[in-house]
């Protein structure tokens, strides 16, 4: 114990408050859940082989969506904005009508949903180096809730119920029936002054 002016002074052990405030901080770390971000779903596919040509896509296949440095788009060569891409998106994949200016569709048998028409369209996004993160966020999202939609309207009609509350194997039946199309190229500057 130290003195002042002849006193006594009481000292405080300090070795166990070191080892309780290892114990708490153990305990928060082995009870706690630390959020992670998900990020934006998709399955990158293999690498490509530069010998094999890729394959021709008609243009009445493709859905060209640009987003400039000012957060503006352009989808199909026409200007557009983010509250019309999801509905325009769908028309495009889902071509209801069977027009000749929206993807040509392949019929294909597919377990557990017979004889399928399965669309032959392919998005293609490109976004400004400038584009912001926010707004990179609002595109992604509108495509794949476009692609949601489209099946969740194929499992009420084939399973009656949501995609989401379907089976392993009818999501992968009908995940073949409406896959995920979106082909997103490296950003560059595309413009927007």
């Amino acid at each position: 114990m130290a003195r002042r002016g002849g006193k006594k002074l009481p000292a405080l052990n300090g070795s166990a408050m070191s080892d309780i405030s290892f114990l708490l901080l153990t305990f928060f770390l082995l009870t706690s859940s630390i959020n992670t971000d998900s990020g934006i779903q998709r399955r990158l596919p293999p690498p490509s082989d530069p010998k094999v040509k890729p394959p021709d896509i008609h243009k009445r296949n493709t859905f060209i969506v640009l987003v400039n440095m000012n957060d503006q788009l352009l989808i199909n060569g026409e200007p557009g904005d983010i509250n019309s891409l999801k509905d325009r998106a769908k028309e495009f994949l889902g071509n209801p009508r069977n027009l000749p200016n929206l993807p040509e569709k392949e019929t294909r048998e597919i377990d557990l949903l017979g004889k399928v028409e399965v669309s032959k369209g392919v998005i293609s996004l490109q976004n400004d180096r400038g584009t912001s993160y926010k707004m990179y966020i609002q595109v992604q999202n509108e495509l794949t809730a476009a692609v949601n939609e489209l099946r969740n309207d194929l499992a009420k009609e084939k399973f009656g119920r949501k995609y989401a509350d379907c089976n392993n194997d009818q999501m992968a039946a009908i995940d073949k029936a409406i896959p995920v199309a979106i082909s997103e190229a490296e950003p560059k500057n595309v413009g927007g002054k």
